[in-house]
């Protein structure tokens, strides 16, 4: 009888060793004697010899999906129970086998365990004399196991999906808390309202390094980073050098507030995500600290110490951007340092993001752009506020291109955010202003330079809504009375279509039990030639210069936002490579990579589809027509369960397409089928039409009662006056 093996994994790795959901493990506990008994954990939590589970899926024919990315999450746990080195000390390892070819890692990771070792420790050792910024990051040997899964990572994903698994592992076993990753195209947004003068950026809470890879992006050549973990500390040194090796970066360990890594340096620019809400940033200690040039922040506004920090250490006329919560702006304790912010002229702008556009997903963050008074400098009159939250809510209700459905909730489930719209927007308000403050118009609802004096209230609130609000009473009465009757037009005609897609009948019942049928995955579809699997890849390289244009007016891209909201492709094409991006096709079927809101997640490709680029957060199935009917496909794939089991991640779920799973029929009951979910689509998308349009209705009334515009219709027989008679 073999003995066990001293690697155990939970329930929830064993479902991503097999391919299979959470549930279908606990059935094969229930309903197989043979399945392997706990050996360890608790009775809540069991956890299972890896061999024994192995040799049980094997005996079942079960081989493995997992992606190598959980392969890699697997390995360093089992790495850890074996008392080796953390994840961290694997980073080295993302360096070297990101400068290998596909080939190489393939014949490292054929080399015997003893090998393999001593191969990385040599390999890593090299990095301090041959990698500028290297010096600082140290390897410890690992076993065989956990560097073949991250030579595979490396391999098959890059090497920045193993240094966030590396680095997500470290987190956990350091039970950090509080650590957000800032969303790239947030970073991008952040670094894009920088000049592009700006060559030299520091980022005090580093994190991840997201925000200083988009600084490289953008044109900085000298980054400087300081975080307070370790982990993200040596996590971001090791990502600059993949995503920036061109540039000059230093990254240090340690407080920014309490101990500078870089006391002196200033900079061009200061980019940065800080912690929010910490009582213990070290108000008594710092209470007479030299940064402090706009007052004292109180102990509850931690924000606004981040905020003269990152003043201090740009040279006069340097610019600080920072991500913030919107309490910042609001705050009665911090009413005196934001009043001293905005006098001087400190403060140039505060822009509003919708809820869930970064981590807490539940709290709509804030941009602050901030600029350090130069002695003699001119005076600045006005602050720009852009409700970008706002601007996204007004053009959900009309209907507009590009809008995004993020702030569409159940739940905690939301769909994903149309960056490519938010930030055009709150590029174009930025650049206007900043040409020519003092004759900005703006626009009502979405942007306003508001004067100085006029903030330097008792609250001095800087809070973009508040700003920006539209007043009714500026409506053209006639003008609301028309939208009004024109709204109304469109709804009853919508409200008559939704009818008569309601209005088919046919639905019967299969009786009892329900029917079930033999099923694919939809790699072993592809594999036999059923479909075809594709999905388009980001390329950061591929964003415009400023002032630079396209040799030829590129195709629009298809997003995920798209896909819920049921729109034409309305994604920005700027970060993504034309000559290597999927082209869509009619026919092609749609899936959204992340799951979350209440839209459908696959669609069926149409005449507006056609040609445009597939977005990096979509999946594309083309199906042979031969043997695959499109609709039917669409249709069994945007099942929930099916959705679920396909579906992989703990706070952002990502769907992993080859392990959707599609029933086998012949074609001619496909198209039965598909023809099914042909009306189901159209039902659902005049019912969608259909709400939008009683929204905007409900709101234009409301609005203009309120405001005065309007007033009630005269009294007269109807519903109302026949149920009381």
């Amino acid at each position: 009888m073999p003995q066990p093996s001293a690697a155990h994994v939970t329930a929830a790795e064993i479902s991503r060793i097999a391919g299979v959901t959470r549930a279908t493990v606990s059935n094969w506990r229930r309903r197989h004697l043979d399945f392997p008994a706990p050996s360890g954990g608790t009775e809540t939590s069991p956890l299972y010899d890896l061999e024994a589970v192995q040799a049980w899926l094997a005996s079942r024919g079960h081989t493995t999906t997992a992606n190598p990315r959980e392969e890699l999450r697997t390995a360093l746990r089992l790495h850890a129970q074996g008392g080796t080195a953390g994840g961290t000390a694997l980073l080295p390892i993302v360096l070297v086998a990101s400068r290998r070819t596909p080939d190489d890692l393939t014949a490292l990771m054929e080399l015997a365990d003893a090998d393999l070792a001593a191969r990385a420790a040599v390999e890593a050792a090299a990095l301090a004399d041959t990698v500028p910024g290297a010096e600082g990051i140290r390897f410890e040997p690992a076993d065989g196991a956990a560097l073949r899964a991250l030579l595979r990572c490396v391999r098959d994903e890059g090497g920045r999906a193993a240094l966030g698994v590396l680095a997500e592992r470290e987190l956990e076993d350091s039970a950090a808390s509080g650590t957000y990753l800032t969303p790239t195209p947030l970073a991008d947004l952040a670094a894009r309202l920088l000049p592009r003068t700006v060559v030299r950026v520091l980022d005090p809470a580093c994190g991840s390094g997201t925000l200083l890879e988009a600084a490289a992006r953008h044109g900085a050549t000298g980054l400087y980073g300081q975080d307070t973990l370790p982990v993200q500390a040596q996590r971001s040194a090791v990502g600059l050098l993949l995503a920036a090796p061109d540039t000059e970066s230093t990254v240090r360990g340690g407080d920014s507030l309490r101990t500078d890594a870089f006391p002196g340096l200033t900079v061009d620019a200061v980019l940065c995500n800080p912690p929010y809400g910490d009582r213990d940033w070290g108000h008594d200690e710092l209470a007479y600290d030299p940064r402090w040039a706009y007052g004292v922040p109180p102990r509850a506004e931690s924000e606004l110490a981040w905020v003269q920090h990152a003043l201090a250490h740009v040279t006069p006329g340097g610019w600080v951007v920072l991500i913030l919560p919107p309490a910042t702006a609001s705050r009665a304790s911090g009413r005196k340092v934001r009043a001293e912010l905005v006098r001087s002229g400190a403060v140039r702008a505060v822009v509003a993001l919708p809820a869930g556009a970064a981590p807490p997903l539940h709290v709509g963050l804030q941009i602050w752009v901030l600029q350090r008074p130069e002695p003699g400098g001119a005076e600045r009159k006005s602050v720009l506020f852009v409700d970008a939250a706002g601007a996204v809510e007004e053009a959900a209700a009309n209907g507009e291109p590009g809008r995004s459905a993020t702030t569409t909730r159940t739940g905690s489930a939301r769909t994903p955010l149309d960056w490519g719209a938010l930030s055009a927007r709150t590029l174009a308000h930025w650049e206007v202003f900043i040409a020519a403050p003092d004759a900005f118009t703006g626009r009502p609802g979405a942007a306003r330079a508001v004067p100085v004096v006029d903030l330097l209230d008792d609250l001095v609130d800087l809070t973009p809504a508040r700003q920006v609000r539209i007043s009714r009473t500026n409506i053209d009465p006639a003008e609301l009375a028309a939208r009004a009757a024109t709204g109304r037009r469109e709804l009853t005609e919508t409200a008559e279509s939704l009818v008569r897609a309601v209005d088919r009948t046919g639905w019967t019942a299969v009786g009892s039990p329900a029917r079930e049928w033999r099923t694919a995955t939809a790699s072993d579809l592809a594999r036999g030639g059923a479909l075809t699997l594709l999905r388009t890849v980001p390329d950061p390289k591929a964003l415009r210069a400023e002032g630079g244009a396209p040799s030829s007016p590129l195709p629009p891209v298809l997003t995920g936002a798209d896909i819920t909201r049921g729109t034409a492709p309305s994604g920005d094409p700027g970060g993504l490579r034309a000559e290597t991006a999927s082209v869509i096709a009619a026919g092609d079927v749609l899936v959204r990579a992340v799951v979350g809101g209440t839209g459908p997640m696959a669609r069926v490709a149409d005449e507006r589809d056609e040609g445009a680029l597939l977005g990096p957060h979509v999946h594309l199935l083309r199906p042979d027509p031969a043997r695959l009917d499109p609709w039917f496909l669409a249709g069994f794939l945007d099942s929930e369960d099916n959705i679920a089991g396909a579906s992989t991640g703990s706070t952002v779920l990502q769907v992993t397409p080859g392990r959707l799973r599609i029933p086998l029929m012949p074609l001619d009951e496909q198209r039965r089928y598909g023809e099914a979910f042909r009306r189901v689509h159209a039902l659902r998308a005049e019912a969608r039409k259909a709400t939008q349009l009683a929204e905007e209705m409900a709101g234009l009334l409301a609005g203009g009662l309120t405001g005065g515009a309007l007033i009630p219709p005269p009294p007269g027989p109807g519903p109302s006056s026949a149920d009381s008679a």
